[in-house]
């Protein structure tokens, strides 16, 4: 017997409700007639041997964290990870020398960091960490440019649905590093459950910066350093002065975060594109 189908609305649509939740709610969708139906890809960084995974997340709709919308989505990737170091690298470093468009040569750099945030947790293969807002859109700007491809951080909308599909109440041990299991340190991405998207670490190992519902950024899903309590789909922070203290500098750096070592990224690539 196939499942209902719910309509694919524009993303921006929103639909107020009465009911009240903290966990945002997916709705039943119907994956037959899913009309995004992209498959899972890599995508290779000329010029060196870094690639990051993007996984397909289906159209649907959801109620959000807030309790007072239904929000419709189409269809969009999402990275199968959050931003590793080694892709990171790549773009503060210039590591691909001179391969690829001079547009992506155009985008304005991180300053390089006396000490990487986080760099004692470890570098392959771990989560890139202590970026501000203003460098992950930086960061998916110049990836853009390098790959042809329109990548960005997610909406917290887009963010939360992914969480939805990706994690179950309830179990968080199974889905996320955080306080009681990480030795306050950041883990291997990929090192858990990705659930049935295979978008991995959605909840805990590093908060993810997004577009906040007012159009600000904040962090996503809890990290590493936090409790229960403090890690989920709903869970959200936004900047504090204090994820900067020890920062020698005045201003206060505009592209790292001296003590958030706990703050990284996840990349969207919407289905139009």
């Amino acid at each position: 017997m196939r499942r209902r189908v719910l309509p694919v609305l524009p993303f921006a649509m929103l639909a107020v409700i009465g009911c009240a939740t903290s966990q945002p709610v997916r709705q039943e969708v119907d994956m037959e007639a899913n009309t995004f139906n992209a498959d899972r890809y890599v995508e290779q960084i000329g010029g060196t041997t870094v690639s990051f995974e993007m996984v397909p997340v289906p159209a649907g709709m959801m109620t959000d964290s807030t309790g007072e919308a239904t929000i419709a989505t189409p269809g969009f990737w999402i990275s199968a990870t959050e931003v590793t170091w080694d892709l990171y690298d790549v773009f503060v470093f210039g590591l691909d020398g001179t391969s690829g468009p001079a547009a992506a040569d155009a985008v304005a750099k991180p300053s390089k960091p006396y000490v990487l945030p986080g760099d004692d947790y470890g570098h392959a293969g771990m989560p890139a960490l202590g970026m501000r807002a203003r460098a992950s859109e930086k960061f998916a700007e110049w990836l853009s440019a390098k790959t042809g491809q329109p990548y960005r951080i997610p909406t917290e909308a887009e963010w939360e649905y992914a969480c939805s599909l990706t994690t179950e109440p309830g179990d968080l041990e199974r889905y996320a590093w955080y306080r009681s299991n990480s030795d306050r340190a950041t883990q291997p991405v990929g090192t858990k459950d990705g659930g049935s998207l295979g978008a991995f670490d959605m909840l805990g190992n590093a908060a993810e910066w997004v577009i906040g519902r007012d159009g600000s950024p904040v962090v996503k899903g809890g990290s590493h350093m936090d409790r229960a309590s403090r890690v989920g789909c709903e869970a959200r922070r936004s900047y504090n002065k204090n994820w900067q203290m020890t920062d020698p500098q005045i201003p206060k750096s505009p592209w790292w975060l001296s003590d958030a070592p706990f703050v990284g990224i996840r990349l969207v690539r919407t289905a139009d594109s």
